[in-house]
């Protein structure tokens, strides 16, 4: 007799309902990020008992989804929200913070509100940032310039913001 391969199970809602819970707990998470997390998880729990990975169907899929945000445990506009102010106390600029939202699936006019309703001063972070990295004073000189406003670029600050740095450090 051969034996023949085992075949992939269908999960549970409520096994993948307790996976999206373990992940929502350790912090907020868009919509597609948790998507995405949840399909991970099944492959990398197959990959440790060396089975096939269970599968996913988009139904059982999408009814973990919207139970979890009906119960208020995932809520794009709360993460996205949290999301720009966690990252723009770490130093980061609207266009970093647009394009790692971006990629976590969040839309753009949903990014774009949540900017504007978060009301940073993207200025006075970027100079503080410079400052810090730096120190006052700010170089004067062309080519230390243009290394300030690279790193300052590189961390996802528009070019206007940067240019205000040097604008009121020269006042």
């Amino acid at each position: 007799m051969s034996e023949q391969p085992e075949a992939p199970e269908v999960v549970s809602f409520s096994r993948l309902l307790d996976r999206a819970m373990r992940i929502l707990t350790q912090r907020d998470h868009g919509r597609e990020e948790l998507k995405r997390k949840l399909q991970q998880s099944a492959q990398r729990a197959a990959w440790m008992k060396q089975k096939k990975p269970e599968i996913i169907t988009d139904e059982q899929m999408e009814k973990v989804l919207n139970w979890c945000q009906e119960n208020g445990w995932l809520n794009d506009d709360r993460f996205t929200e949290r999301f720009i102010q966690s990252r723009s106390r770490k130093g980061y600029g609207p266009q970093r913070i647009r394009m790692e939202l971006t990629q976590k699936g969040i839309g753009r006019e949903e990014i774009d509100l949540a900017l504007e309703a978060a009301e940073i001063d993207w200025a006075a972070c970027a100079a503080a940032l410079a400052e810090r990295k730096f120190g006052l004073p700010l170089p004067t000189e062309w080519k230390e310039k243009a290394k300030v406003q690279r790193y300052l670029q590189a961390k996802g600050f528009l070019m206007e913001d940067i240019q205000s740095v040097f604008r009121n450090f020269n006042d």
